[in-house]
């Protein structure tokens, strides 16, 4: 691995999405967007849901969709678990539009059987979707 590569593991219950190693990691935390570099301090944070982004020099950024979790950055690398990521590519933008619309109705109507928490993670879900597509 190159000096200045950091590695990267992704990791959901479904699959090993990534493995590899980049110039850089740029990803949402509960306390806002971090970038790591080879070389970080050791750390431990909480994933908010929002866009990672993979930079590699000499080739486009890898981007996915993450819907929280935790990243453990150590001198072994970066290791991302989260329960669901998607990458850009794979993001159905029709899909996302009608789940959008769907929370949006829901969170409108206010009626006594919705769970509103719900409704509104569905709503950042999708909206962090179609911002990814556009």
């Amino acid at each position: 691995m190159s000096e200045n590569k950091v590695a990267l593991k992704v990791i959901t219950p479904q699959r090993e999405m990534y493995s590899g190693t980049a110039d850089m990691v740029i990803m949402r935390t509960k306390s806002g967007d971090v970038g790591i570099l080879h070389g970080h301090q050791p750390m431990v944070t909480v994933l908010d849901y929002g866009v990672m982004r993979i930079q590699n020099e000499g080739a486009e950024d890898k981007t996915a969709a993450v819907f929280g979790g935790f990243a453990q950055i150590d001198d072994n690398g970066i290791t991302i678990l989260t329960d669901t990521a998607e990458w850009e590519e794979e993001i159905d933008l029709e899909r996302a539009e009608r789940a959008k619309k769907r929370a949006e109705d829901r969170l409108q109507s206010r009626s006594g059987d919705i769970n509103v928490l719900r409704a509104e993670l569905a709503l950042k879900r999708s909206m962090i979707r179609i911002g990814l597509k556009s």
